[in-house]
């Protein structure tokens, strides 16, 4: 009935010839359907207006190219799974840990490791375990299994080699990056708390 009562070809016309009204009459007709689309497929972390807009200004910018051939809502539509698909990758990629990622108990064994030079209370052993597991989660899996060995387990190099079939320089190289990639991690978490 909306799409009836809605002169999509003249407002796209007006559009075109940078009326700002028709522009506005063009968002309000297409976002019921835009945040349904962002809605089902919102990746982590992303505020849904956020990513509205982005594809609003994306279809703003891209008009020119409409040419009519499947419906103006198909391809709008488009445009907001793409976009949401990008999103998702992007994030898949390059994954994030926040301090909102750890358990009340993660995040008070994070603050006090972070303001007291004192040990961790022996009361928070488990939520220490489990945020050195978070961080560790983070990292690719031959980093993690090589510290897992190294560092929890307390395995020597030999006994390392001959469980991975690594070379003993291979092993110490592997453990070094890794421990340093936790580190970076663990960094980083501190920077997101103070922020």
């Amino acid at each position: 009935m909306l799409e009836e009562a809605f002169d999509l070809p003249g407002c796209l016309d007006r559009v075109r010839r940078q009326d700002q009204l028709a522009a506005r009459d063009l968002v309000e007709h297409l976002h019921p359907m835009v945040v349904r689309i962002v809605r089902a497929r919102l990746p982590r972390r992303v505020a849904e207006e956020d990513l509205t807009q982005e594809i609003f200004l994306k279809m703003f910018t891209r008009i020119g190219q409409y040419q009519g051939n499947v419906p103006f809502s198909h391809w709008v539509s488009r445009i907001a799974v793409t976009t949401c698909i990008d999103h998702l990758r992007a994030q898949k990629r390059r994954p994030e840990f926040r301090w909102a990622d750890l358990s009340e108990s993660e995040a008070d064994v994070l603050d006090a490791v972070l303001t007291s030079e004192n040990d961790v209370n022996a009361g928070d052993a488990l939520a220490a375990h489990e945020l050195v597991h978070k961080l560790l989660d983070q990292l690719k899996p031959d980093d993690r299994m090589v510290l897992q060995l190294l560092d929890l387990e307390q395995k020597t190099l030999a006994e390392v080699n001959a469980l991975t079939g690594w070379n003993i320089t291979l092993i110490k190289v592997r453990a070094f990056r890794a421990r340093r990639k936790l580190q970076k991690l663990f960094d980083e978490l501190k920077k997101k708390e103070r922020a």
